[in-house]
Order: structure tokens, then C-alpha cells, then sequence
């Protein structure tokens, strides 16, 4: 716990250009004024967040964060539980989708092992940061104590902390753990306020009748636990997973050290949900890369005031969509710094219109 205070202490309102000088800059760039559309608002938002008009994106991270669930055992996924390490091996071999997006855009993929139901050893692009063995079944009782539920944030901070050393300019969240849009749902439906049916997707692609399960099972899961909606702390531990509080972790340590995160599609918004609701000014640094074709996802994003960038019909999760976000954040920032203005280029400016 005194890792999370200390963290929440330190984290600074971002206003988005507050004096006005990178509308002033654009202004200024030898294009028709604004026509450079949502690629001058995330310019705006990475500068302001960093402070600094002349920023540079050199050190790309995208986070990974693995988990099982306990609530697999009443038949919610559509793939057995053993797939979340098999997974993991494919990442570490670079053969994965968010292997081949990251190296299209420079970024270093991080798996982390938040508490994956199997032994896992730390390996170079693999970090333990295990809360425990999978969650427990939350139809039965809380899916963790609210201590660990604490330790699965802290240990996302953790991340953050670590990779500092190396530089860290942007981060993407992602995600693995078979099961984990139940949990999701969950926490949409209580956070939310909303019928449980209106949260729940199909997930990996289930059934109806798999689907109506899944219903079933995280309105008896919220019955049981009695989630508080206005503590998030308890309700990631009563129907969260250790990898969803990791990544509210994650966007709150990138918060407290300035670094803006982008986010993937419904588990990394469930998890960034927990964390604007745990300290609200970390909502200026989230931006959200695109939106899922998971049921909720849309509803996730209105809850935390967020456009998304794209719209491609993904629901892979990984940290996928994040990559894609990166790259478009870095030609904003390079859109900024590497124009020429009117008068370097020689090019008359637009006539003043006449009343």
C-alpha cells in the first residue's frame, strides 16, 4: 500500500496546451488550419504531458500482462486455461500478433506474468510479477483479497519504475489471460451501473448459448460478492484478475512519471477504469487506440470520456491495438517537430477573410 500512496501523491494534473503555444506552432505550419485533424490533438496531448513543445518519442514499451482466472471452471471461454503459457511462449518467441505490430512500429514488447496459473521463470522479455496462481473462482467468493488486489497494482507501478532506468517516452497496455473478459464485464457492469447483459460480449467467440452462461455466471458472481461500486479496490478484488490490476498499475505509475499510455480494447480499459476511478487526474494521459469489437467496450470508453483513434474490428487483445496507437502518436509528435512553417517554406499565407 505505500507504494500506491506515494505514487498517488505525486501525480500531476495535465492541462491540455495550456498557454496555447502548440496551437500557435500549428497555426504557424504551412497547411490549411486544422486540417491535420486528430493528429494535432494527440501532438497536443503527448507535449503537454511531457512539457515540453520540442518533445521526441524515442523509447516505445508496450506491457503485456498475463493472468488466469479462477471463473474459467464454469465453462466462460471458448479455450481451456493452459492456452494463457502457451501464449506466453509464442510471445517470448516473437511469433505473436503484438510481436509483429511492435516491431512494425519500434516498440519493445514486455510479457509480465501477473498471475498466470502456472510456473513461469523470468526470461529476458518475460518479467514475474506473480500476485498468484490465477484467481480464484469468483462465483464462489471474492476472486482475490484485497491485499493482493493492492499487490497486482503496485505491481504494475513496479513496471514503470524499472523501466525508467532504460528510458520510457510512451507506453501501450496489453493483455493475456483466458477468461478475462468476464472479469471485465464484471467491472463494467458494477463501475457502470448497468444490466449485466448490456456488458457481456462474446469474448473469444462464444455461443449463444455459452454467452447466456457467461451472463449467468457474473451476475451470480456480483450476487455473491456485493462489489462496491464506488471503492475500485473492491471490486478488483471481488471480480477483477491480477493482470487487469496490473494494468490500472501501469497508468497510474505512468501518471506519477509524465509518460502518456496508450490503451488497448476492453480488458486494458477495464483495467484503466479501475485506475481513473482510484485517482481521476490520470485520465488526461490515457489515450485509447482503438475501440474493440467487444460489446463493451464502447461503453467503457463514454465512461472514461475517450475517442477512439481507430475503429478496425479487433478484439485480440495483446497490446495490438496499442502498437497501432503508438505509431500514430509517433507521426503527431514528428508532425510537430519536423514541419516547415509558411515562411520557411516560402509559401504565402491564407488571406484573412473580411467581415
Amino acid at each position: 500500500m505505500k507504494l500506491l500512496k506515494q505514487t498517488l501523491r505525486h501525480i500531476e494534473e495535465v492541462v491540455i496546451d495550456s498557454r496555447g503555444d502548440i496551437r500557435t506552432r500549428f497555426k504557424a505550419f504551412a497547411i490549411p488550419s486544422g486540417s491535420l485533424g486528430r493528429l494535432e490533438e494527440l501532438a497536443m496531448i503527448y507535449a503537454s504531458i511531457k512539457g515540453d513543445l520540442n518533445c521526441e518519442i524515442k523509447h516505445k514499451k508496450i506491457f503485456t500482462m498475463a493472468g488466469d482466472h479462477g471463473v474459467v471452471e464454469e465453462g466462460v471461454s471458448a479455450f481451456p486455461q493452459q492456452v494463457t503459457a502457451q501464449m506466453i511462449q509464442n510471445f517470448i518467441e516473437g511469433g505473436a500478433a503484438i510481436n509483429v505490430l511492435a516491431r512494425h512500429v519500434g516498440a519493445e514488447v514486455i510479457v509480465v506474468d501477473c498471475g498466470v496459473a502456472f510456473p513461469l521463470d523470468e526470461k529476458q522479455c518475460l518479467k514475474v510479477k506473480k500476485v498468484g496462481l490465477g484467481t480464484k473462482n469468483m462465483v464462489t467468493g471474492p476472486a482475490m483479497s484485497r491485499e493482493d488486489a493492492i499487490r497486482s497494482i503496485e505491481a504494475g507501478i513496479e513496471l514503470i519504475e524499472e523501466e525508467l532506468q532504460e528510458g520510457l517516452d510512451i507506453i501501450g497496455t496489453g493483455d493475456m489471460g483466458i477468461g478475462n473478459t468476464t472479469p471485465s464485464s464484471a467491472i463494467l457492469a458494477v463501475m457502470g451501473k448497468m444490466d449485466v447483459e448490456v456488458a457481456t460480449g462474446r469474448g473469444t467467440g462464444l455461443d449463444d448459448e455459452m454467452l447466456q452462461r457467461k451472463i449467468s455466471v457474473i451476475k451470480k458472481a456480483i450476487a455473491v460478492n456485493q462489489p462496491n461500486p464506488n471503492d475500485p479496490i473492491d471490486v478488483l478484488a471481488k471480480v477483477g484478475g491480477y493482470e487487469i490490476g496490473g494494468i490500472a498499475g501501469l497508468c497510474l505509475g505512468a501518471a506519477r512519471y509524465r509518460i502518456p499510455v496508450i490503451l488497448d480494447g476492453f480488458i486494458s480499459t477495464a483495467g484503466a477504469l479501475i485506475a481513473n476511478a482510484i485517482e481521476p487526474k490520470v485520465n488526461n494521459y490515457l489515450i485509447a487506440s482503438h475501440v474493440s469489437a467487444e460489446k463493451g467496450h464502447r461503453m467503457m470508453l463514454n465512461l472514461l470520456n475517450k475517442v477512439p483513434l481507430l475503429d478496425l474490428n479487433m478484439r485480440l487483445g495483446e497490446g495490438t491495438g496499442a502498437a497501432l496507437g503508438i505509431g500514430l502518436v509517433e507521426a503527431a509528435v514528428k508532425l510537430l517537430n519536423e514541419m516547415a512553417t509558411f515562411h520557411e517554406a516560402g509559401v504565402s499565407e491564407p488571406v484573412p477573410v473580411q467581415p
